[in-house]
């Protein structure tokens, strides 16, 4: 998307953010275009998912304002914990694809910690390639940069150790009974709240360059939202909807704390903290590797972050990326 576009975009949004009505000729006024362009722009804005309406001798409006994503709210809230870059950017097609994009040009000096933020994202990616739905403003996507010098061997649990870093945070928030579900999904009264989407670049033997992907559900009420599966939102729980910038901080805060330690001792030392939320602990589980379908009890995770289950052979470990897992 060129600049300019972006730029103008990025105006529109903040001026229906506030949740009334915008008229075009009004907002053809601020951002220097005519009418019929904005039109364009809002239009394009709409596929993206912003959920706007129009009302003749009105103008434009959201379904619902809310406060945009702020660098300088987050940083605020943030305090003097760490210095990091912390970019929000209005439309990115995927946070993951924006940081990988940072890592390869090397046009920025990137440090452990830098995150960038998206409003909408044009192109979000789950697991296995599926589409990360988010409505504008009803959730967090956002990605961040962490390197591991041992290379790719030392990430191992990852995902793991970030859902950890999740449920730390929200319970800042009031949300004590989040659970997780292996390897890198954090599940809300049985419903899946957030994800977790970990990018690597780098060579084997070298430094790992990892890009930690999160996406939320803020307020994604389930009766106007399908996402493809049952999911949770922390407004429904709450009964309100939390500070998007005060949650983000409190996220990036959490992982902070507990990257240092996972990039020197691994996940081992985080074991016994993670079997303690598992989702499936002790249950019947049935997973879905390729044509094979295993079955059998979840016992935990091991110190590379692998799936216990025991099956009538024995203990058969599982590794991230391979595997499906559902309550049987």
């Amino acid at each position: 998307m060129r600049q300019a576009s972006k730029a103008i975009r990025k105006h529109i949004l903040a001026l229906l953010s506030d949740g009334h009505f915008h008229s075009g000729e009004t907002i053809a006024q601020q951002v220097g275009l005519s009418r019929t362009a904005v039109a364009g722009h809002i239009s394009q804005l709409a596929d993206w998912g912003l959920d706007v309406f129009k009302v003749k001798g009105k103008g434009y409006r959201l379904e619902r304002g809310f406060p945009l994503l702020s660098a300088d709210s987050i940083k605020r809230h943030l305090g003097n914990t760490k210095r990091a870059v912390i970019d929000v950017e209005s439309v990115l097609p995927s946070t993951n694809t924006e940081m990988k994009k940072r890592i390869a040009s090397k046009r920025e000096d990137l440090e452990n910690g830098d995150v960038v933020f998206a409003e909408i994202q044009t192109d979000g990616r789950g697991r296995h390639g599926r589409s990360w739905l988010a409505p504008v403003g009803g959730s967090l996507t956002f990605s961040m940069y962490w390197s591991f010098p041992d290379g790719y061997q030392s990430m191992a649990g990852l995902s793991l150790l970030v859902g950890l870093a999740v449920c730390d945070a929200l319970k800042e928030f009031g949300v004590e009974d989040a659970e997780l579900k292996w390897p890198n999904d954090i599940y809300l009264q049985g419903k899946k709240l957030a994800g977790v989407l970990i990018e690597v670049e780098g060579q084997i033997g070298a430094t790992a360059h990892s890009v930690i992907g999160i996406g939320l559900n803020v307020c994604v009420p389930d009766n106007q939202y399908d996402v493809g599966q049952p999911h949770s939102d922390l407004a429904s729980y709450l009964g309100t909807i939390p500070d998007r910038n005060a949650l983000a901080a409190e996220i990036i805060k959490s992982l902070w704390s507990y990257l240092p330690k996972f990039t020197q001792q691994g996940f081992g030392p985080f074991t016994a903290y993670w079997e303690a939320l598992d989702l499936y602990a002790d249950k019947r589980i049935v997973l879905q590797m390729g044509e094979k379908r295993f079955s059998g009890i979840d016992r935990g995770v091991d110190a590379s972050g692998a799936l216990l289950v025991e099956t009538q052979d024995g203990i058969t470990r599982f590794h991230g990326g391979e595997v499906s897992l559902r309550g049987n």
